[in-house]
């Protein structure tokens, strides 16, 4: 019940009035049945602003760590994230890409929408970037259809680090679905969800008009910041040199 007083009272009109979403191609969301909307990640903003111009439910799988958080403002952001119906997803270990990926299925067997964000975390720098296969072990263990989706704007006004969002346009399309039923039976070949996923990622980036990074997000991460590192350390600040 709070899912949709949330969706239709309080936050869905504030922010279809602050961010003036264009929506384009809403019609390739169906109407009714299992689906995955994958999209790209670019801004915590983009759990919102999606559900809230979706005329169905849509259940994500959200990150353990919004579930944990310390603090007041850990339990509110907890309750806020139970309240909608989001699952938390426990990343750590090496089971945590198939407990995510039997979350998953239990949403798509109901006929419900699940989100994903194949890329497995935000963009750091607005590229987009590898994506992880859990995406379409689901849809070919499910037999369902991925609708593709791009957040367009969302990095530009509401960055990683930035606590609030600045008040800005932002651009929401969906693609048409990607039906990968010619794969049945195949969701155990690493091969064959490799490139389903990168078939996937390729729709997205045609959506997003994003640069396309062969990386996952964490490594392209972890490149750039040891590129700085060793960059600070080749050219130390005037007055800081080694005698």
């Amino acid at each position: 019940m709070f899912y949709y007083v949330l969706k239709y009272v309080l936050l869905g009109p504030l922010l279809r009035l602050l961010f003036r979403p264009r929506i384009e191609g809403l019609e390739n969301v169906p109407d009714e049945g299992a689906a995955i909307i994958a999209g790209n990640h670019l801004s915590f903003s983009d759990h919102f602003l999606m559900p809230a111009i979706l005329g169905r439910r849509i259940t994500f799988l959200a990150k353990a760590e919004y579930f944990t958080g310390p603090g007041l403002k850990g339990r509110l952001t907890a309750a806020f994230f139970r309240s909608v119906g989001q699952i938390p997803v426990d990343r750590s270990g090496r089971g945590a890409g198939r407990a995510a990926v039997e979350e998953g299925l239990r949403v798509l067997r109901r006929g419900e929408l699940l989100g994903i964000y194949p890329e497995g975390t935000r963009s750091h720098d607005g590229r987009l970037y590898r994506g992880r296969v859990g995406v379409a072990s689901m849809a070919l263990r499910a037999g369902v259809p991925v609708v593709p989706c791009a957040m367009v704007g969302t990095f530009e006004i509401q960055p990683p680090g930035r606590v609030l969002p600045k008040i800005g346009r932002v651009t929401i399309r969906f693609g048409e679905p990607l039906d990968f039923s010619r794969f049945a039976n195949l969701h155990d070949e690493r091969t064959v969800l490799r490139a389903v996923t990168d078939e996937i990622m390729y729709a997205i980036m045609n959506l997003s008009g994003q640069e396309y990074v062969d990386l996952y997000a964490p490594d392209a991460k972890a490149a750039q910041a040891a590129a700085r590192r060793n960059d600070d350390g080749a050219n130390p600040a005037p007055g800081n040199a080694a005698p």
